[in-house]
């Protein structure tokens, strides 16, 4: 078996990848600017990047892709909610409490979920309600409009401040799963328990109960979930939370998810024998050579030889 690729980038489009880079070194004192295969760079000391492509006009965020948003790890939450506030240049969003209304800034100043899925039903509201249940008043998860009209997540209380996700949507969580493990070799996320499903039987049905705080008033569907890892940067994602299927990512906002392997020509070889679907390549990227394959839900993902 192939060795699991690390993480390498998240790469995005923008008419301005200059302003974008200084918004988000501003934001993230950890990020510098940079340069990697002649596109501008966005570094993370964990060796990750984000990656521009500088485009002609503002790049789409729709229809949705299976790219929701990213973010990052801050060593305190609710520290950098009170920084980002005194900044004219973010806008900070509100995540809905309720369906009837009501919104907090940051996840832990409402009630904090008690079943792992970062949000509670109409019914585990009521009774958080009822018991008089406070919210957790540390840490959390929070949300901001970044360039471009990016959705920029950053979260808890780590002892470090890094790059440490990307978010997704996939049209079958669990199926996505067996995909990441089975063609990128991918371990499960740490924390997630194991699917019991095969191939034979990953397509589960949407959860029909909305749950919050959620982006959207009307709330958000939280299973099924899963997840995986490569290195310190995780990918996790929830079912398609529309109606109509999930859109090609090349050319949106979020263009293409980068990891890197140590021989591109195995990879190529293993990934062809089992049928995973090429968009381009080998082709090359720099110093360096790659290939863009396609994810489960049409995301696309660039693997880049790298040492």
């Amino acid at each position: 078996m192939l060795p699991t690729p690390g993480f390498h980038h998240l790469h995005l489009n923008s008419p301005d990848p200059e302003h974008a880079i200084d918004w988000y070194t501003r934001q993230f004192p950890c990020t510098t600017r940079g340069e990697w295969g002649g596109f501008a760079a966005l570094r993370s000391p964990n060796d990750v990047m984000v990656l521009f492509t500088r485009v002609a006009a503002a790049p789409p965020s729709a229809p949705q892709s299976a790219i929701w948003h990213f973010g990052w790890h801050v060593t305190d939450a609710r520290r950098s909610l009170e920084t980002y506030k005194t900044r004219s240049e973010v806008a900070l969003l509100p995540l809905y409490t309720t369906e009837e209304g009501g919104s907090v800034l940051i996840s832990s100043d409402t009630w904090p979920s008690s079943s792992g899925t970062l949000g509670l039903t109409r019914d585990q509201i009521a009774e958080a309600r009822a018991k008089n249940v406070r919210p957790a008043g540390s840490g959390g998860f929070a949300y901001m409009r970044g360039p471009d009209d990016a959705l920029v997540e950053y979260a808890g209380d780590y002892p470090a401040e890094r790059f440490n996700h990307v978010h997704l949507y996939e049209e079958d969580p669990f199926c996505a799963l067996l995909w990441y493990q089975r063609h990128l070799n991918a371990p499960l996320r740490a924390g997630f328990a194991p699917t019991a499903h095969s191939e034979a039987d990953c397509k589960v049905a949407r959860g029909t109960e909305r749950t919050w705080p959620a982006l959207d008033r009307e709330g958000m569907f939280r299973t099924p979930r899963a997840g995986v890892e490569f290195g310190d940067v995780v990918l996790t994602w929830y079912a398609n939370q529309g109606e109509h299927p999930l859109a090609d990512s090349r050319g949106q906002l979020y263009d293409h998810i980068a990891f890197k392997v140590a021989d591109l020509d195995a990879w190529v070889a293993k990934l062809k024998s089992e049928g995973v679907t090429f968009l381009d390549g080998p082709y090359p990227l720099g110093d360096t050579r790659a290939i863009m394959i396609e994810g489960p839900s049409r995301e696309a993902l660039e693997l880049v030889e790298a040492g």
